[in-house]
């Protein structure tokens, strides 16, 4: 069950991008799905491709919702000015009494009780003028002006602050208050977070940062661009709960390395991508000793797009405000990755725009420059702000901001999570990637450490290690000195059709794979748990005719 590949192609390979490396696995498992005998045109086997994070659901009510308000907002634009597909913009004087009237004549509308729920919840929640509320989401679904205020529309930014606080914080928002900046997608505010931080002087090329690792692998590729060319320290999640058992979770002593002031910034994804595990609080506690004490004016990137995946969540951008930038995307709870909806928060007081005030008079002077033309005192202008400007190369600051319709489906999106029917729809979604794990485990009979903060959005297994607990350090050392960590990928992707990703990729272990929980149907996995069991048996097979020691155990890994 070898692969076709040498071991220098591989080698060379392995060098690529996980993401790009996944395309060469979906070439090998498209290639070898050959006719079945007699019944030209049908596959012999379907191609499992766990690879990659976008979800198989999608909130279907809040799009229902959208939907309605969409014919809401045909109607009020055809009231203003109808001449035959030309209508005119919404008005907002009135706009609730004709919404109540619109409601009670399309019952049958899909989405019309949700959306009725949706704005009388907002109104009651954060004291909105009912029709300034409903005159917004009407204009932002139909896309007739530029987005104002730039950053995000008034009423938007409070809907997902309530959001945010009641999923990401645990119901218990910081003191102080924080802004937030509508983004295309947490892709977006990756690229606009390490930017502006450079453009202002706070980060400067050849720095050196943090990456809490495994990580996300454009946190890992962005630092070595010849734009930023960081100095990396990485924080490894390397404990292990028991031989060939991984925690996935980070020593005393790796946090330690973010108490060097030399460290400006510590970026982290949590939870992780892909071991998926929320933030212990041990590690939460250290960081915080670390910023109250030696280390002060450490900037923290925190991206949460997995945070309502694990019960009780709180994010270190609730836990210590004054240095974290959170980051955060819709597109895994909601499936909607098409949608590109995503935000960066920043506490009223944080320690960059203290870094901002403290720069050398030559640099303020710089950036009085660049933002001059934005408001006649550019040293006060703050950092979300000047996020904004620079997304638009500040010369189009006036056209920026997210799309207005897409700030409308993040506010329904938003608002659903905040009824009834949006926490149901959150714990349904926790038990289908948990259901999914047991059977993937089931399939591969593997030991993972046991951990209630497990979002179980991806599982990242360390082969490896599984290797040794199972047949000991020799066959673990014969793994390594025969093949390549990503030849069982080759070997899944050629011989079953199942496409991983390589968690090398991720700075996690050489020999560990990512399996995305998202984007299969359940049996799925059980069917890549045996098919993992299966390559690793070839292996067992291989080593023991190396050595001449009989199959004694069934075949097991």
């Amino acid at each position: 069950m070898k692969t076709s590949f040498t071991r220098e192609e591989i080698q060379a390979l392995a060098r690529l991008s996980p993401f790009e490396l996944k395309d060469t696995f979906i070439r090998l498992a498209t290639a070898v799905q050959e006719d079945e005998p007699g019944q030209k045109g049908t596959t012999a086997r379907a191609m499992l491709n766990a690879g990659r994070g976008n979800p198989n659901w999608i909130a279907t009510g809040p799009r229902a919702a959208f939907y309605a308000l969409g014919y809401f907002a045909l109607s009020e634009s055809r009231r203003v000015w109808t001449a035959d597909n030309l209508g005119g913009m919404p008005e907002r004087r009135d706009i609730g009494r004709r919404f109540d009237s619109w409601c009670r004549r399309h019952p049958e509308l899909p989405g019309v009780e949700l959306l009725r729920r949706c704005t009388d919840y907002a109104v009651a929640r954060f004291g909105f003028d009912r029709d300034a509320y409903l005159h917004e989401l009407t204009d932002a679904i139909t896309g007739d002006n530029y987005p104002v205020p730039d950053r995000m529309l008034v009423h938007a930014e409070q809907v997902v602050r309530g959001y945010l606080e009641d999923e990401l914080f645990d119901g218990r928002p910081p003191a102080g208050g924080y802004s937030l900046f509508a983004t295309e997608g947490g892709t977006a505010a990756m690229c606009y977070v390490f930017d502006s931080l450079v453009k202002n002087g706070v980060l400067h090329k050849g720095d050196r940062i943090a990456l809490m690792t495994p990580v996300f692998t454009p946190y890992l590729e962005i630092p070595e661009l010849d734009t930023f060319e960081f100095d990396v320290v990485h924080v490894q999640a390397s404990l292990f709960a028991e031989t060939g058992v991984r925690e996935w979770r980070y020593p005393t002593e790796e946090v330690a390395k973010l108490a060097d002031p030399s460290v400006k910034m510590v970026c982290l994804v949590n939870p992780s991508n892909p071991p998926s595990l929320a933030l212990s609080d041990r590690v939460a506690h250290q960081i915080r000793d670390i910023v109250e004490g030696p280390n002060p004016n450490l900037v923290i990137v925190t991206d949460d797009v997995y945070g309502t995946f694990v019960p009780g969540f709180r994010s270190l951008a609730a836990e210590l405000p004054r240095n974290t930038l959170l980051v955060y995307s819709y597109s895994k709870h909601y499936g909607c990755t098409g949608w590109r909806l995503g935000v960066i928060g920043l506490a009223e007081e944080n320690v960059v725009d203290e870094l901002i005030a403290g720069l050398p008079a030559e640099q303020k002077a710089r950036l009085a420059a660049r933002y001059g033309t934005l408001t006649l005192e550019p040293d006060a202008l703050r950092f979300i702000d000047r996020m904004v400007a620079d997304s638009r190369s500040v010369a189009l600051n006036h056209t920026a901001g997210l799309s207005l319709p897409q700030q409308a489906m993040m506010s329904l999106f938003s608002l659903f999570a905040l009824l009834e029917e949006g926490q149901a729809y959150k714990v349904k979604l926790r038990e289908i990637v948990h259901r999914r794990l047991d059977l993937l485990l089931e399939g591969a009979q593997m030991k993972i450490a046991d951990d209630d903060r497990r979002a179980a959005y991806y599982l990242e297994l360390d082969l490896l290690a599984e290797a040794e607990r199972v047949h000991g350090k020799e066959f673990a050392d014969y793994l390594e000195t025969h093949y390549e960590p990503v030849d069982p990928l080759f070997r899944l992707a050629e011989h079953t059709s199942v496409v991983l990703l390589n968690g090398g990729g991720f700075e996690g272990p050489e020999w560990s794979v990512r399996i995305s929980l998202a984007n299969l149907d359940d049996l799925d996995y059980l069917k890549i748990g045996h098919h993992l069991r299966e390559i690793f048996a070839g292996y067992a097979t291989e080593w023991r005719a190396s050595r001449e020691v009989p199959d004694t155990d069934g075949g097991r890994i």
